[in-house]
């Protein structure tokens, strides 16, 4: 079963998830529930198992600057992604190796690269 990933729908859901539009980096937050009202808090972090992590953990940052998604390593480390508008979701920007897309469900994708994956949000159409 082929299946698309509706590419306004993954920059809007990423977007939508605190990640700005501008390459200036994340967008700033205002915290909700307990603290001060009006402190900023940090962005939310991105599901990630990479450095030769096992487990998927939320410690990736994110940044969406038009269509390059930047995944941010909490090493330093990172990559690269361009959101397509063919229904591929993304792909490797940069780098010799490809990025593999698996869906879970209908609302999130799999993003896997060498020896590193990411969860992000994405609408899945069929």
């Amino acid at each position: 079963m082929f299946t698309r990933i509706s590419s306004f729908a993954l920059a809007l859901l990423l977007t939508g998830c605190g990640e700005s539009e501008k390459s200036n980096g994340p967008a700033p937050f205002v915290q909700q529930n307990g603290g001060q009202a009006g402190a900023p808090v940090a962005p939310p972090k991105t599901v990630c198992a990479v450095d030769g992590e096992r487990e998927l953990a939320p410690v990736c940052d994110r940044e969406l600057a038009g269509n390059l998604l930047t995944l941010r390593h909490p090493s330093g480390g990172f990559r690269r992604l361009q959101v397509m508008t063919d229904g591929r979701g993304v792909i490797a920007a940069d780098g010799a190796e490809p990025a593999k897309v698996m869906t879970i469900g209908s609302r999130l994708i799999e993003i896997s690269i060498g020896g590193d994956r990411y969860r992000l949000p994405a609408v899945v159409q069929p």
